[in-house]
């Protein structure tokens, strides 16, 4: 199962080779298909739409994996990731697989994706300074720095695991979806969506919300995405909020969209098992509408039993994880 959001560079700039091409053979008003045709076949690589369709990820792990079994890709932008692996949990337990490889894969550091997102108002501006440009939680936050890379897990029944003498990290318990059905830039300002997203999650792991030691925060560092995800923690665990650390690891590695889920369930698990809390960083003027925990500047040491990762994206996605000490 993979999450996936890739440009295929080649691809576009071909498309583009070729529009402008036709154009200078083109015939009047009308637009000259034949035209495009011959200068699409000159420009572009015939490989370049395959290399464009989302299930190709996956498609390569399994190929050099020799993976058999159901293949699926999902692309709920920055949700990807944990849905990926959450759909790996589900395939287990409906018995579809017994072993499954699951995560996310972006790639959009290119003029394309940061015009794209530099275009919708989400990116930071704080160009002078970009080691210091996120800083989900913090009053002065203007938005996220694009990150790029992958993360997978292995997912597995318990007897395998053992079987083959793996180290087992952590029992992923729990997984929730859900979508705000409202609009495909916003969350729902009252934080419905995520809450209820985090609920069903909760509820798949059969955990209380006093049994939650840590929170890997979606935090992107924009104004709405930090105050809504604040709100969403607050109705869930109640007075229990103001206890349980809340952090961004966005803050240090950007938000790498569809694998950003993937990538922070690892960071989730390092965390579980290191026993230590990942810190928030540039983290220095205290928002009065996000007044949580949020693990400020430096990691802190702890022990704790279960974690919460969440992620929500564009399109109104929402989900969750739950990892369980082992």
């Amino acid at each position: 199962a993979g999450g996936m959001g890739v440009v295929d560079l080649d691809l576009l700039e071909g498309q583009a080779d070729a529009v402008l091409a036709a154009g200078r053979e083109q015939r009047g008003t009308r637009w000259d298909i034949p035209a495009f045709a011959r200068a699409y076949r000159a420009h572009t690589n015939p490989l370049s739409m395959l290399r464009g369709l989302p299930n190709l990820a996956a498609a390569h792990v399994a190929i050099q994996n020799d993976a058999r079994g159901p293949n699926s890709t999902v692309t709920t932008a920055c949700t990807a990731g944990t849905q990926a692996i959450g759909e790996g949990l589900r395939m287990i337990q409906q018995g579809d697989a017994d072993v499954v490889l699951a995560g996310g894969a972006d790639a959009m550091i290119n003029p394309v994706g940061v015009l794209g997102f530099g275009m919708l108002g989400t990116l930071s501006r704080r160009n002078d300074a970009p080691a210091r440009a996120s800083r989900p939680f913090d009053k002065d936050r203007d938005g996220f720095v694009i990150g790029e890379g992958a993360g997978v897990v292995v997912l597995e029944r318990e007897r395998f695991a053992r079987a083959r003498g793996a180290p087992i990290l952590a029992e992923l318990a729990g997984y929730g979806a859900t979508c705000d059905a409202y609009r495909i830039t916003d969350e729902r300002p009252d934080a419905s969506g995520a809450a209820a997203a985090i609920h069903r999650c909760l509820d798949d792991a059969q955990v209380d919300v006093d049994e939650v030691g840590y929170v890997n925060a979606h935090g992107t560092g924009t104004p709405m995405n930090d105050l809504t995800e604040t709100r969403a923690i607050k109705q869930v665990f109640g007075e229990e909020a103001r206890r349980i650390p809340v952090s961004s690891t966005k803050s240090m590695i950007g938000h790498l969209l569809a694998a950003a889920g993937a990538v922070e369930l690892v960071a989730s698990l390092l965390a579980l098992g290191g026993g230590f809390l990942p810190p928030t960083i540039n983290y220095e003027t205290p928002d009065p509408e996000c007044d949580l925990d949020y693990v400020p500047n430096e990691a802190r040491a702890a022990r704790f039993a279960a974690a919460l990762s969440s992620s929500f994206g564009f399109g109104g996605q929402n989900a969750c994880l739950l990892i369980r000490r082992w």
